[in-house]
């Protein structure tokens, strides 16, 4: 029998993103189901009777709730394929510190009321990210990682914060930059994330009322 997997969406959520580049990666088969947030499924509410938030992974009818904690599961089972976290404990531990080092960012940006402010965290966060990222293709070396998948969603909300930051993120951060071009080379990666005029749009048309986008979203 073969696995059924269903992922529960919203668009704009950098978080569904990670988990659909994962499943990509891993050539899982699953089923996408986009939320009305505004009228949450009954399916939703249900596989995540807790926060009633996504993303949320459905793998046999279980429910695997937050992002990083699904990632990790994804990696776990379908362990046929290339593994996303290393399997050296002490270089695992620094790629779970570093994905969860983004998450927290994401938290403190949410909670800004000043969306200048908001952009200024970020553009400081990537500083601190660049450092880490050295001379390496990716994060955890020559190949795309649990690191990498937890931050490259944040690629569709870089118009964003340039326009709020009124910085180009380009010119600023180079290797940052750089760093998401190799990632978005990857069809795992491109297929997965949306277009930043579409975030954007929903950005700058008021169609979102933060300047990111927490695990509601």
């Amino acid at each position: 029998m073969a696995d059924e997997v269903v992922l529960l969406g919203f668009l704009p959520s950098l978080f569904a993103a990670r988990l659909k580049i994962a499943l990509a990666e891993k050539g899982a088969e699953y089923e996408y189901k986009e939320e009305d947030l505004r009228s949450k499924s009954p399916l939703l509410v249900q596989m995540n009777p807790v926060h009633k938030k996504v993303p949320v992974l459905i793998h046999n009818v279980k429910p695997i709730c937050e992002s990083l904690i699904a990632l990790q599961y994804i990696d776990e089972v379908w362990n046929d394929k290339a593994p996303l976290l290393p399997s050296d404990p002490g270089l695992g531990a620094q790629a779970r510190f570093w994905a969860d080092f983004i998450d927290k960012k994401e938290m403190i940006w949410a909670a800004k009321e000043e969306e200048h402010e908001a952009a200024k965290e970020f553009f400081d966060c990537i500083g601190v990210l660049e450092g880490q990222l050295g001379d390496k293709a990716f994060f955890g070396g020559e190949t795309l990682g649990f690191v990498d998948v937890a931050v490259i969603p944040f690629y569709s909300w870089l118009s964003v914060f340039e326009k709020y930051g009124n910085c180009s993120i380009e010119a600023k951060h180079p290797k940052f930059t750089a760093w998401t071009k190799r990632c978005m080379e990857k069809e795992s990666v491109s297929k997965s994330l949306p277009d930043q005029r579409r975030i954007y749009d929903f950005k700058v048309g008021g169609i979102l009322t933060k300047l990111s986008v927490d695990q509601d979203l």
